[in-house]
């Protein structure tokens, strides 16, 4: 039987029970894990903050037992740790810009037409055949555009959720997925040109 995840986390607020715990960790980890790596490119590290994560969830799920209000959905939850976790560590190492900056809306009347669950990145994404040549140019995009695409692609949070976890406004949050996919096509575009001159 697959039992949500509010199910699991009041199995865990109520009596304590660990392998409710272990299930939600289980049944996420690998789009969390795959966002702290995203945000960081340092396996060693990634797993670190991924702890970190962890660690400052149990105590915020401790704190609140008993009295613990749903605050949308887990993984939502978790991922606005886990983006603290992974700031706080960019930011001490003085790597990260201000990723909560401002960013131009422009053409917001349009993206205000779209919906929330848009498709997932994973589609253009996979037409790209070198994993090696993306993960170097998703690491070049803006830091606000590589992390709304990390977080919609590892992750698969909609768009509400990403501005939400961000601080933005879903215009924002969509502009600068729709940025961080036309650099990655102008990217690719200059990259197939620059192998027919050379080939």
């Amino acid at each position: 039987m697959h039992l949500s995840d509010d199910h699991l986390v009041q199995a865990y607020l109520e009596r304590g029970d660990q392998r409710a715990f272990r299930l939600l960790v289980e049944r996420h980890q690998e789009r969390i894990y795959g966002y702290l790596l995203g945000m960081v490119r340092d396996r060693s590290l990634a797993d670190d903050l991924f702890q970190e994560t962890f660690l400052r969830v149990l105590n915020a799920m401790q704190q609140r037992r008993g009295a613990y209000q749903r605050q949308g959905r887990w993984l939502a939850w978790v991922m606005r740790i886990a983006r603290n976790a992974a700031l706080d560590h960019l930011r001490s190492r003085k790597k990260w810009q201000d990723v909560d900056a401002n960013f131009d809306e422009d053409g917001a009347s349009y993206w205000d037409r779209l919906p929330d669950d848009g498709p997932a990145v994973d589609d253009a994404v996979a037409r790209m055949e070198e994993h090696d040549w993306l993960e170097a140019h998703i690491e070049g995009l803006p830091p606000e555009q590589r992390e709304v695409l990390l977080l919609r692609h590892e992750t698969d949070l909609t768009f509400r959720e990403i501005a939400e976890l961000t601080g933005v406004s879903i215009n924002t949050a969509l502009g600068r997925m729709r940025y961080a996919l036309l650099n990655l096509r102008r990217e690719m575009s200059a990259s197939k040109k620059k192998q027919l001159v050379d080939g």
